[in-house]
């Protein structure tokens, strides 16, 4: 109900909307977990099996990959699998058993016995960057710092994409209320990072880490960039935060961060976008506007 003087009732009970025109994807969502349907998932040839979808959250991954490779880790080399949310596909088995939370990205490691799998993706960071011993520093404070910020964003983060995001861009019915609840928690938020990179060259620090590929897809590209909520960068002010776009500027001039952007991207000018990745020259030969132009 959308009605001002809505109450709720003393229990809750779920008005399943199968058409889809109540909320984004609010024909798919449940109030429970597990697999509504059988399908197992598909295995490339790399020890690394990643299924996900260019979303901020996703493409954190991707950048992290794309970064190890760049610096000369060989056995980052990745299989990335679109994993289409607005078609269900992350509630099929296969996928349920990799990330019981049924949320994109979710990886697997067939490089450690038994093969390892991993879900959520500031886990996913931590174990790529313990895993490879890169993009996380081994001094106690600097290490600490990173930390401190990569939980920072995966705390922080819902109230964009959950909130900000959904009220803003994707809500059936604009909710003043909710619009400014939202609007000014990522204003600050924004401040808050326009505050620490004042005085540092990254988020952690003077040294490019797993922080700043978490926070960048949120934050330097959904709201600075304006790729996603319908571009919000007017209605919030973006420009204001001169700290943090030349930080977002900085970072991408890094050929490994845009090749990451690029993973798994299924919106956007289709040169773009990588559904799938399964070889470095992907890149030059299976963006979607090669393969729709030969098809």
């Amino acid at each position: 109900m959308t009605d001002a003087t809505y109450t709720p009732p003393e229990v809750w009970v779920w008005e399943k909307d199968d058409t889809n025109t109540g909320w984004r994807y609010g024909n798919l969502n449940r109030p429970e977990a597990g697999a509504t349907h059988e399908k197992e998932l598909p295995r490339g040839k790399h020890p690394l099996q990643l299924y996900s979808l260019g979303t901020p959250n996703g493409v954190k991954v991707t950048i992290m990959l794309e970064e190890l490779l760049a610096a000369g880790h060989s056995g980052a080399e990745y299989d990335a699998w679109l994993i289409s949310i607005g078609q269900g596909n992350q509630f099929g088995s296969g996928f349920v058993g990799v990330n019981p939370n049924s949320k994109i990205p979710a990886m697997m490691d067939y490089s450690v016995d038994p093969p390892q799998r991993v879900f959520e993706s500031g886990s996913i960071l931590l174990y790529l960057a313990e895993k490879f011993d890169a993009f996380l520093p081994k001094e106690h404070h600097r290490r600490t710092e990173t930390l401190n910020w990569l939980f920072w964003q995966m705390g922080s983060a819902p109230y964009i994409g959950g909130g900000f995001g959904h009220f803003y861009a994707y809500a059936a019915v604009k909710i003043k209320y909710a619009i400014d609840r939202f609007a000014m928690e990522a204003k600050r938020q924004l401040d808050v990072l326009d505050r620490q990179l004042a005085d540092n060259e990254y988020i952690a620090g003077d040294e490019y880490t797993i922080a700043d590929m978490a926070i960048f897809p949120w934050y330097g590209n959904s709201l600075l960039n304006g790729e996603a909520y319908n571009d919000p960068r007017k209605f919030l002010s973006t420009h204001e935060y001169k700290n943090v776009t030349r930080w977002k500027d900085q970072l991408m001039q890094r050929p490994a961060l845009m090749r990451g952007r690029m993973v798994n991207k299924a919106t956007g000018p289709l040169s773009g976008q990588l559904r799938e990745r399964h070889d470095a020259g992907d890149f030059d030969t299976k963006t979607q506007d090669k393969i729709e132009a030969a098809e």
